[in-house]
């Protein structure tokens, strides 16, 4: 866990990972494989000597996110249905080191920890990888949800098999598709922060390319067969990929909704895929009344993503800072 004084720090190299994030540089495959012993099976060497795993196996990166999770943040039992997303750990821990700058901006640029801060998460999935990776570095308390009945139940046997997720993680099922925080949000709820992986394909068809477009980089040439059923290497259901309108519908949806709870959240975020709808959400976010409106640039590699954040200046003023 982090010092409670440390202050943020959002300065960073282009291709790089945020400062704070344990996951930058080459994985000690060694040592995560002492946290986790089965991911010896999946090791291998490259052309340098240096030992790696097959990123275009599924079983293989699902054992190097269990050997990753167990090493870095506590957790014993981690285990999500067949077919479902497995996410690369260090783009996710980047978000929410992201999300304690934020919070340190109102703060005096001192990182808020502990059980106080309160953080609901959008669309956990069945991985639950946020109020994971949240909850062990910073000690927030995390509402995580879900419309999707698998992800919700799979979800919360990850908390119940997990001492150190029971008391910091509550998994709530949204019942209504057509909404994203009315039906979380109760009355006398408030939350720090929110956060959010949204879908980003309009379409099946769209995510299926995009999921054989990643794999054949992966395997370093183009696939004989356009069959997605072995080469999902990082899984992915229909409402983790993609939904009506795609990534632009639904975040505008969010930011409408967002200002019926502008008293109750501090700071609303959500990962942008797409950077061609940045300026149409904010200008809608503008037009909603959202003030200090940002747009951090996040980069792991070669992959570039941008995490919008807003908030309703004068709204709220939390008691835990």
């Amino acid at each position: 866990m982090a010092d409670s004084r440390t202050r943020s720090k959002r300065q960073t190299h282009k291709g790089s990972l945020h400062p704070r994030n344990p996951h930058s540089g080459r994985y000690d495959m060694k040592a995560l494989s002492g946290s986790c012993p089965e991911l010896t099976d999946f090791l291998t060497s490259n052309p340098a000597g240096q030992l790696t795993i097959d990123f275009s196996d599924s079983s293989a990166v699902l054992c190097l996110n269990k050997a990753l999770l167990a090493h870095f943040y506590n957790v014993s039992f981690w285990q999500i249905p067949a077919g479902y997303l497995c996410p690369p750990i260090p783009g996710r821990a980047d978000y929410i080191h992201y999300l304690a700058d934020l919070l340190a901006d109102r703060n005096q640029g001192i990182i808020p920890e502990g059980k106080s801060i309160k953080a609901l998460d959008i669309g956990t999935g069945a991985n639950c990888i946020y109020p994971i990776i949240g909850s062990q570095i910073y000690d927030w308390s995390f509402t995580a949800t879900d419309i999707d009945p698998v992800s919700v139940k799979a979800a919360r046997l990850i908390v119940e098999g997990n001492t150190c997720l029971k008391n910091q993680i509550r998994i709530v099922q949204q019942r209504n598709q057509n909404h994203i925080f009315h039906g979380i949000i109760k009355a006398n709820d408030r939350f720090d922060v929110t956060l959010c992986n949204p879908p980003f394909h309009a379409s099946m068809a769209e995510a299926q390319a995009g999921s054989l477009r990643k794999w054949n980089n992966l395997k370093g040439g183009k696939s004989q067969s356009n069959n997605l059923k072995d080469k999902r290497n990082f899984g992915g259901q229909k409402a983790e990929l993609w939904c009506k309108g795609g990534e632009i519908r639904f975040l505008k949806q969010m930011a409408r909704e967002s200002r019926d709870f502008a008293e109750q959240v501090g700071i609303f975020t959500s990962l942008v895929s797409k950077k061609e709808n940045l300026r149409p959400l904010e200008k809608l976010l503008k037009q909603l009344g959202a003030t200090n409106i940002q747009i951090i640039k996040m980069s792991q590699g070669q992959k570039i993503s941008h995490l919008l954040a807003w908030s309703y200046e004068g709204r709220l003023l939390l008691e835990s800072y």
